[in-house]
């Protein structure tokens, strides 16, 4: 399989592109307008076709290359069917399978960041989007989020899976890239906690600052990063 993780070092964002093999098509996963010249060439030096493009939500720290990546290579723009973005090409809903050659990914709605998040889980690995980090999670203060909902997306649905699994998420600021279901059962601290009230104090008292491209990002994301 051809798999890259690509970096947005101005947003902390991770993108990631798959296909099967060369010559076969290709799915993009959160992808940032500001490297749409990266997307463009590595998906002619790896030889493979963009069919598909996916955002796990709404984003507001970034402006998407979704639609972008639409007019250049064709591609259908996918997003959960909570999305209230009206540009996407097609909506999933939870346990929906996204199939392309040699690769299948299966939508999970894991809302609580957003109340439209999705993960999307393959074989091996899932890509948790905002909603699982690397020792951390996403935070629930804006665009419709809810702890509450996180909680449960977190511990009913993503914990649930093989602690083998391979956890690629949206964002990270630490230098992490990737780690296990197993890893941050054990390790993330805000995992460690023994009820769900626990978990919303932690999340309701972060008192984190804006994305500084919230006002921005939004309206842009609900075009698929294209002007209206």
């Amino acid at each position: 399989m051809l798999f890259r993780q690509l970096y947005d070092l101005d947003t902390g964002t991770y993108t990631y592109l798959l296909a099967s093999q060369p010559g076969r098509e290709a799915v993009i996963i959160d992808p940032v307008l500001e490297q749409m010249n990266t997307y463009v060439q590595l998906l002619r030096e790896l030889d493979v076709r963009l069919v598909k493009a996916i955002d796990t939500h709404t984003h507001a720290d970034h402006v998407t290359a979704m639609g972008q990546l639409r007019e250049t290579t064709g591609c259908i723009t996918i997003m959960g069917e909570q999305t209230r973005a009206e540009c996407v090409s097609q909506r999933v809903t939870d346990g929906e399978l996204i199939e392309l050659d040699g690769l299948k990914l299966r939508a999970l709605y894991t809302p609580g960041h957003t109340d439209e998040s999705y993960s999307f889980v393959m074989d091996d690995r899932v890509f948790t989007g905002d909603t699982l980090l690397i020792r951390g999670t996403g935070r629930t203060d804006f665009q419709n989020g809810d702890a509450r909902a996180q909680y449960d997306s977190l511990f009913n649905k993503l914990l649930k899976l093989p602690e083998d699994t391979l956890v690629y998420p949206g964002h990270d600021y630490k230098g992490w890239t990737v780690s296990t279901i197993g890893e941050e059962k054990h390790y993330n601290p805000r995992l460690q906690v023994r009820s769900v009230e626990e978990y919303m104090n932690i999340m309701n008292n972060l008192n984190l600052p804006n994305p500084k491209y919230m006002d921005v990002a939004v309206p842009a994301n609900l075009a698929c990063g294209q002007p209206a």
